[in-house]
């Protein structure tokens, strides 16, 4: 970051500093994170017709025949046995001498495996409640069993982990065996186990870190350089992205050796093979989030340009390769890297994202427009030369106000922002820009909303308009009023939050003073009475004259004893 930029940033208001003009997701800002695209992600029950596990299945399992009955099966429901919570006495009776009875328990733990993939409602609490976990659990850490029933034991291990009881899961000691499987010969049942610790890691950070500590992030890796089928590739890659995601993140020092090789799979990856490219660019939204280091990772690695790239072809309504779903993460990583530095801002302001924003402010979708409103602000937190490039799109700049001013209330919160950093970090010239897009009228708009955080943001931005305004005679003051920002602004100054009173005050006190004029002197004599105060007709109206502040927080057109100020336009 040069000298320039810092020295420009140091000077910004005191509601405004670099971290909140440059501004990260976190827990306590903004949530994006928990838009249900991505808790939709976080988990995944593998349901009982397995078409995705019925290509590259080793041939010295009869797994293979498991899978096509189950297929034939579906499509004939009654060929195939339904299995409820009533049949669970049944089922535990083939489980009890493994050894003796092989394919018995092969069966019964088949039927453990359908009752729990039933799309709605499976027992799993009825299943955890007979002492099955335990059974499963043990069966997956025996090294000498059917490997048919690793992969049904790893298959029911996935679903219970897709519900409300994961931890219980990890605390019968699934994960190392877990792990261990996916070196298993055999992919379906890599695929498996992958898919279940997946599922363990996306369900919180605490069991996300056990499953990054049992050492399953090294075979993990193996299989996706290495894939032994897209069906797996497409699993191990997900159930990756869940140990890239969650705060407080993974220890970079561990999960920045993924940042590669998600990187080569972005470049190289089939475009037929979109669950891939999607969840590639959600764990990268993950490892981007952050500290100018994890950054500077995700730049190294060239994949900005790719990232916009995949984006114009996800906006390509003729391109039917790319879905338009792996636009939000695209926009969430090119947003982080926005965050960063100044060199790492512009890496993605060479791709040109500035102008194709226009299309994405256009985008149907609400959660689209607000992550480019979001990524915008962190470039008008940039630079000059980066703020001018902003600035200089004149029909992105005008729908950027009308978003301040018009939309739904998260999509006018990330548009404030760009408004604000354009004004508090920009030159005069940059703000003068910004009043004649007509901002003055939609920051006026936010001052009437229940949020004091974006109530002070707005007032930050006109707090330097109208500076510019009065340093360059410019009628700024003007249009504030005409915006109907005069009484917004007399209301703020009963508003409960204590920066919201001040900086109304501040303003009120800076640019709209007016001279006081003492009216407990003689009284004067009209002609038919005595009358007190000053003659209408004589009242004027000083903008620019620097009077003593203000003692007492005043309405306009109210009264204070014992003079009486008025304000007339």
């Amino acid at each position: 970051m040069n000298n320039s930029a810092e020295a420009r940033r140091a000077a910004f208001k005191k509601t405004v500093d670099s971290d909140e003009g440059r501004r990260r997701r976190t827990d306590t800002s903004i949530r994006l994170r928990k838009d249900k695209k991505e808790e939709s992600l976080a988990k995944r029950r593998a349901a009982s017709s397995l078409n995705s596990k019925t290509n590259g299945v080793s041939s010295s399992m009869d797994v293979n025949n498991v899978d096509n009955n189950d297929q034939n099966n579906s499509n004939s429901s009654g060929n195939r046995r339904i299995y409820t919570a009533t049949d669970i006495p049944e089922l535990l009776v083939g489980l009890q001498q493994p050894s003796v009875n092989p394919e018995a328990c092969l069966e019964s733990v088949r039927g453990f495996r359908r009752m729990l993939s039933v799309e709605k409602n499976p027992p799993v609490d009825a299943v955890l409640h007979c002492g099955l976990l335990p059974i499963l659990v043990e069966i997956i850490g025996s090294p000498t069993v059917n490997p048919a029933l690793h992969f049904e034991a790893a298959w029911a291990l996935t679903n219970i982990a897709s519900t409300d009881y994961t931890a219980k899961v990890v605390e019968a000691g699934a994960v190392p065996h877990l792990t261990m499987l996916l070196m298993s010969p055999h992919p379906d049942t890599r695929e498996q186990a992958a898919w279940c610790l997946g599922n363990i890691a996306g369900d919180c950070t605490d069991l996300r870190d056990i499953v990054l500590q049992s050492g399953a992030l090294e075979p993990m890796i193996k299989n996706i350089t290495e894939p032994a089928n897209s069906s797996l590739l497409a699993n191990v890659v997900w159930s990756l992205s869940n140990m890239c995601r969650g705060k407080p993140q993974p220890d970079f020092a561990l999960i920045g050796q993924c940042v590669p090789i998600l990187a080569h799979l972005l470049k190289n990856a089939s475009p037929t093979n979109k669950e891939v490219l999607i969840d590639v660019c959600w764990a990268l939204s993950y490892l981007s989030d952050g500290e100018e280091f994890r950054i500077q990772a995700v730049v190294d690695t060239g994949v900005t340009p790719i990232l916009v790239n995949l984006l114009d072809c996800a906006l390509d309504s003729n391109d039917n390769n790319i879905p338009g779903s792996i636009a939000n993460p695209i926009i969430r990583t090119l947003g982080n890297i926005v965050s960063g530095n100044d060199s790492q801002t512009q890496a993605v302001i060479d791709t040109g994202i500035i102008s194709r924003s226009r299309q994405l402010l256009n985008h149907p979708k609400k959660n689209v427009k607000k992550e480019t409103c979001w990524l915008l602000s962190n470039i008008a937190a940039g630079t000059q030369s980066q703020i001018t490039s902003l600035v200089s799109q004149q029909y992105l700049m005008g729908k950027i106000v009308s978003l301040t001013e018009r939309a739904e209330w998260d999509i006018r919160k990330e548009a404030t922002w760009v408004l604000s950093n354009i004004a508090t970090g920009g030159s005069d010239d940059h703000v003068e820009c910004l009043v004649e897009y007509n901002a003055i009228r939609s920051l006026c708009s936010m001052l009437n909303i229940p949020d004091g955080k974006m109530i002070t943001v707005a007032l930050d931005a006109l707090d330097r308009i109208l500076e510019v305004g009065e340093k360059l005679g410019k009628g700024y003051v003007t249009l504030v009023d005409e915006a109907d920002g005069i009484d917004l602004l007399e209301r703020l100054q009963e508003h409960d939050n204590e920066n919201v009173y001040r900086k109304s005050v501040e303003i009120i006190e800076k640019y709209f003073n007016v001279e006081d004029e003492d009216e407990n002197l003689a009284p004067a004599d009209d002609g038919n009475a005595f009358t007190f105060g000053v003659d209408a007709s004589k009242q004027h109206f000083n903008f620019a004259a620097e009077t003593s502040p203000m003692k007492n927080t005043v309405g306009f057109g109210q009264q204070q004893q014992p003079t009486h100020t008025h304000f007339s336009f």
